[in-house]
Protein backbone atom coordinates (compact mmCIF):
# COMPACT_ATOMS: atom_id res chain seq x y z
CA UNK A 1 0.00 0.00 0.00
CA UNK A 2 1.01 3.33 -0.75
CA UNK A 3 -0.05 6.76 0.28
CA UNK A 4 0.43 10.48 -1.17
CA UNK A 5 -1.46 13.88 0.15
CA UNK A 6 -1.64 15.73 -3.68
CA UNK A 7 -3.01 18.66 -1.17
CA UNK A 8 -3.42 18.96 2.43
CA UNK A 9 -4.41 22.18 3.79
CA UNK A 10 -7.19 24.78 4.85
CA UNK A 11 -7.61 25.88 1.17
CA UNK A 12 -7.80 22.86 -0.18
CA UNK A 13 -7.20 18.69 0.32
CA UNK A 14 -7.55 15.27 -1.80
CA UNK A 15 -5.34 12.55 -0.54
CA UNK A 16 -4.52 9.30 -2.56
CA UNK A 17 -4.15 5.61 -1.14
CA UNK A 18 -3.65 2.90 -3.55
CA UNK A 19 -2.52 -0.62 -3.64
CA UNK A 20 -3.35 -4.20 -5.85
CA UNK A 21 -5.17 -2.39 -8.68
CA UNK A 22 -7.36 -0.39 -5.91
CA UNK A 23 -7.24 3.43 -6.11
CA UNK A 24 -8.99 5.44 -3.25
CA UNK A 25 -9.31 9.16 -3.60
CA UNK A 26 -9.55 10.59 0.17
CA UNK A 27 -12.00 14.48 -0.62
CA UNK A 28 -11.80 16.32 -3.35
CA UNK A 29 -11.30 20.11 -1.94
CA UNK A 30 -10.22 21.92 -5.20
CA UNK A 31 -11.26 21.94 -8.98
CA UNK A 32 -12.07 18.76 -10.50
CA UNK A 33 -9.13 19.80 -13.15
CA UNK A 34 -6.92 20.61 -10.88
CA UNK A 35 -7.06 17.43 -8.99
CA UNK A 36 -7.25 15.92 -12.16
CA UNK A 37 -3.86 16.87 -12.65
CA UNK A 38 -2.44 15.90 -9.37
CA UNK A 39 -3.55 12.42 -9.81
CA UNK A 40 -1.90 12.06 -13.44
CA UNK A 41 1.78 13.19 -11.51
CA UNK A 42 1.16 10.87 -8.49
CA UNK A 43 0.79 8.46 -11.27
CA UNK A 44 -2.92 8.01 -11.20
CA UNK A 45 -5.67 8.43 -13.90
CA UNK A 46 -8.97 9.44 -12.39
CA UNK A 47 -10.86 6.91 -14.55
CA UNK A 48 -8.63 4.74 -12.51
CA UNK A 49 -9.80 5.23 -8.83
CA UNK A 50 -11.95 2.62 -7.50
CA UNK A 51 -14.28 5.68 -5.46
CA UNK A 52 -14.09 9.02 -4.27
CA UNK A 53 -14.65 8.98 -0.12
CA UNK A 54 -15.58 11.70 1.82
CA UNK A 55 -14.80 13.42 5.34
CA UNK A 56 -17.38 15.74 5.79
CA UNK A 57 -19.23 18.36 3.67
CA UNK A 58 -17.03 21.36 4.11
CA UNK A 59 -15.97 23.13 0.74
CA UNK A 60 -12.27 22.74 1.00
CA UNK A 61 -13.17 19.01 1.30
CA UNK A 62 -15.80 18.23 -1.99
CA UNK A 63 -15.19 21.27 -4.46
CA UNK A 64 -14.61 19.17 -7.23
CA UNK A 65 -16.31 15.82 -6.05
CA UNK A 66 -19.49 16.22 -8.34
CA UNK A 67 -17.07 17.59 -11.58
CA UNK A 68 -14.86 14.33 -10.89
CA UNK A 69 -18.11 12.07 -10.18
CA UNK A 70 -20.11 12.85 -13.46
CA UNK A 71 -16.95 13.28 -15.74
CA UNK A 72 -15.39 9.95 -14.93
CA UNK A 73 -18.52 8.10 -13.30
CA UNK A 74 -16.98 7.44 -9.88
CA UNK A 75 -18.52 6.21 -6.76
CA UNK A 76 -18.80 8.35 -4.04
CA UNK A 77 -19.00 7.21 -0.68
CA UNK A 78 -19.93 9.03 2.68
CA UNK A 79 -22.05 8.84 5.51
CA UNK A 80 -25.63 10.35 5.50
CA UNK A 81 -24.80 13.59 7.55
CA UNK A 82 -22.25 14.45 4.54
CA UNK A 83 -24.48 13.46 2.02
CA UNK A 84 -27.46 15.96 2.78
CA UNK A 85 -24.56 18.99 3.52
CA UNK A 86 -22.76 18.31 0.35
CA UNK A 87 -25.36 17.66 -2.00
CA UNK A 88 -25.63 21.54 -2.60
CA UNK A 89 -22.49 21.86 -3.12
CA UNK A 90 -21.51 19.40 -5.58
CA UNK A 91 -24.90 18.69 -7.65
CA UNK A 92 -26.44 15.96 -9.01
CA UNK A 93 -24.83 12.32 -8.47
CA UNK A 94 -26.32 9.61 -11.08
CA UNK A 95 -27.64 7.49 -8.08
CA UNK A 96 -25.41 4.34 -9.14
CA UNK A 97 -22.84 6.44 -8.03
CA UNK A 98 -24.00 7.33 -4.56
CA UNK A 99 -22.45 4.98 -1.74
CA UNK A 100 -23.88 5.59 1.78
CA UNK A 101 -21.57 4.26 4.43
CA UNK A 102 -22.24 4.10 8.88
CA UNK A 103 -19.79 5.65 10.57
CA UNK A 104 -17.64 3.30 12.92
CA UNK A 105 -19.00 0.46 10.65
CA UNK A 106 -15.81 -1.04 8.55
CA UNK A 107 -16.40 -1.95 4.17
CA UNK A 108 -14.29 -3.31 2.23
CA UNK A 109 -13.48 -1.25 -1.27
CA UNK A 110 -11.56 -3.25 -3.36
CA UNK A 111 -8.78 -5.12 -1.50
CA UNK A 112 -8.94 -2.79 1.08
CA UNK A 113 -10.53 -2.79 4.77
CA UNK A 114 -11.69 0.73 5.55
CA UNK A 115 -13.10 2.04 8.66
CA UNK A 116 -14.79 5.60 9.04
CA UNK A 117 -14.49 6.30 12.45
CA UNK A 118 -16.12 9.57 14.31
CA UNK A 119 -14.24 13.05 14.47
CA UNK A 120 -15.02 16.15 16.45
CA UNK A 121 -15.79 18.80 13.89
CA UNK A 122 -18.22 21.67 13.11
CA UNK A 123 -20.03 19.25 10.32
CA UNK A 124 -22.81 17.06 10.00
CA UNK A 125 -20.92 13.79 10.49
CA UNK A 126 -17.53 14.27 10.07
CA UNK A 127 -15.02 10.95 10.19
CA UNK A 128 -11.86 10.08 9.91
CA UNK A 129 -10.49 6.75 7.79
CA UNK A 130 -8.36 3.99 8.58
CA UNK A 131 -7.78 1.55 6.07
CA UNK A 132 -6.25 -1.84 6.32
CA UNK A 133 -4.20 -4.27 4.08
CA UNK A 134 -2.38 -7.14 4.82
CA UNK A 135 -0.84 -5.53 7.82
CA UNK A 136 -0.26 -2.14 6.82
CA UNK A 137 -2.42 0.28 8.66
CA UNK A 138 -3.23 3.84 7.52
CA UNK A 139 -5.00 6.32 9.31
CA UNK A 140 -6.42 9.87 8.17
CA UNK A 141 -7.56 11.59 11.10
CA UNK A 142 -7.95 15.61 10.29
CA UNK A 143 -10.73 18.32 10.88
CA UNK A 144 -10.93 17.51 14.60
CA UNK A 145 -11.44 19.84 17.60
CA UNK A 146 -9.59 17.16 19.90
CA UNK A 147 -8.60 13.71 20.00
CA UNK A 148 -10.59 11.27 22.54
CA UNK A 149 -9.25 8.13 23.45
CA UNK A 150 -12.01 6.46 21.43
CA UNK A 151 -10.26 7.92 18.37
CA UNK A 152 -6.88 7.41 19.47
CA UNK A 153 -8.12 3.43 19.98
CA UNK A 154 -8.84 3.92 16.25
CA UNK A 155 -5.64 5.06 14.84
CA UNK A 156 -3.29 2.82 17.17
CA UNK A 157 -0.82 0.61 15.96
CA UNK A 158 -0.88 2.91 12.22
CA UNK A 159 1.87 2.01 9.92
CA UNK A 160 1.51 5.77 8.84
CA UNK A 161 -1.03 8.44 10.21
CA UNK A 162 -2.15 11.54 8.53
CA UNK A 163 -2.25 14.15 11.40
CA UNK A 164 -4.02 17.32 11.41
CA UNK A 165 -1.38 20.15 12.64
CA UNK A 166 -3.80 23.00 11.86
CA UNK A 167 -2.56 26.23 13.11
CA UNK A 168 -0.15 27.70 15.66
CA UNK A 169 -2.13 29.04 18.48
CA UNK A 170 -0.37 31.94 19.07
CA UNK A 171 -0.43 33.20 15.45
CA UNK A 172 -4.27 32.52 15.46
CA UNK A 173 -5.24 34.49 17.99
CA UNK A 174 -2.66 37.37 16.72
CA UNK A 175 -4.38 37.02 13.29
CA UNK A 176 -6.22 38.78 11.41
CA UNK A 177 -9.54 36.51 11.71
CA UNK A 178 -12.80 37.42 13.26
CA UNK A 179 -12.68 36.44 16.51
CA UNK A 180 -16.13 34.45 16.05
CA UNK A 181 -13.68 31.97 13.70
CA UNK A 182 -11.19 32.42 15.79
CA UNK A 183 -13.46 30.81 18.23
CA UNK A 184 -14.44 28.17 15.96
CA UNK A 185 -10.70 27.09 15.28
CA UNK A 186 -10.27 26.89 18.77
CA UNK A 187 -12.89 25.43 19.62
CA UNK A 188 -13.88 21.62 20.79
CA UNK A 189 -15.36 21.14 17.18
CA UNK A 190 -12.68 23.20 15.18
CA UNK A 191 -9.24 22.08 14.47
CA UNK A 192 -5.84 21.08 16.16
CA UNK A 193 -3.48 22.93 16.68
CA UNK A 194 0.74 22.44 16.86
CA UNK A 195 0.58 21.30 20.43
CA UNK A 196 -3.06 19.55 20.28
CA UNK A 197 -1.32 17.28 16.98
CA UNK A 198 2.14 16.93 19.44
CA UNK A 199 0.27 15.62 22.41
CA UNK A 200 -1.46 13.39 20.27
CA UNK A 201 1.37 11.68 18.52
CA UNK A 202 3.23 11.78 21.89
CA UNK A 203 0.25 9.32 23.34
CA UNK A 204 0.22 7.35 20.04
CA UNK A 205 3.84 6.51 20.35
CA UNK A 206 3.03 4.79 23.51
CA UNK A 207 0.20 2.88 21.23
CA UNK A 208 2.89 2.16 18.34
CA UNK A 209 3.06 4.91 15.84
CA UNK A 210 6.50 5.41 14.83
CA UNK A 211 4.88 7.55 11.89
CA UNK A 212 3.08 10.43 10.99
CA UNK A 213 2.68 13.23 8.21
CA UNK A 214 1.32 16.78 9.48
CA UNK A 215 -1.35 17.89 7.60
CA UNK A 216 -4.41 19.67 6.93
CA UNK A 217 -2.10 23.25 7.39
CA UNK A 218 -3.73 26.59 7.72
CA UNK A 219 -2.36 29.07 5.11
CA UNK A 220 -3.02 32.11 7.48
CA UNK A 221 -1.71 30.79 10.58
CA UNK A 222 0.94 28.39 10.48
CA UNK A 223 4.22 27.01 8.70
CA UNK A 224 5.14 24.07 7.85
CA UNK A 225 9.10 24.36 9.54
CA UNK A 226 6.89 25.36 12.84
CA UNK A 227 5.09 22.81 12.61
CA UNK A 228 7.35 20.09 12.12
CA UNK A 229 9.45 22.44 15.24
CA UNK A 230 6.42 22.48 17.68
CA UNK A 231 5.18 18.95 17.32
CA UNK A 232 8.96 17.17 17.19
CA UNK A 233 9.54 19.46 20.12
CA UNK A 234 6.48 17.52 22.18
CA UNK A 235 7.96 14.66 21.40
CA UNK A 236 11.51 15.02 22.47
CA UNK A 237 9.75 16.66 25.61
CA UNK A 238 8.77 13.06 26.25
CA UNK A 239 12.06 11.52 25.71
CA UNK A 240 10.89 10.14 22.40
CA UNK A 241 14.60 10.60 20.20
CA UNK A 242 14.44 11.85 16.63
CA UNK A 243 15.45 8.83 15.10
CA UNK A 244 12.51 6.60 16.82
CA UNK A 245 9.96 9.02 14.77
CA UNK A 246 9.88 9.18 11.67
CA UNK A 247 8.00 13.31 10.91
CA UNK A 248 7.12 14.68 7.37
CA UNK A 249 4.67 17.51 6.28
CA UNK A 250 1.75 17.53 3.43
CA UNK A 251 1.91 20.49 1.40
CA UNK A 252 -0.55 22.93 0.91
CA UNK A 253 -0.10 24.04 -2.74
CA UNK A 254 1.86 21.14 -4.08
CA UNK A 255 1.39 17.45 -4.71
CA UNK A 256 3.34 15.67 -1.68
CA UNK A 257 5.88 13.01 -1.65
CA UNK A 258 4.36 9.05 -1.96
CA UNK A 259 4.60 7.00 1.10
CA UNK A 260 4.88 3.62 1.01
CA UNK A 261 3.37 1.70 3.77
CA UNK A 262 4.75 -2.20 4.44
Amino acid sequence: MWFCPLYSGSSGNALLIAVDGTAILVDAGLPGRVVADALAEAGVAPEQLSGLLITHEHSDHVKGVGVLARRYGLPVYANAGTWRGMLPLIGEIPSAQVRMFETERDFYLGGVNVLPFKTPHDANESVGFVFRCGGSKLSILTDAGHVSERMLDAVAGSSLILIESNHDVDMLKAGRYPYPLKKRILGDFGHLSNDACGAALTALYGRGVRRAVLGHLSRENNFESLALETVRGALRASDIPDEAFALSVAHRDRVGERYQID
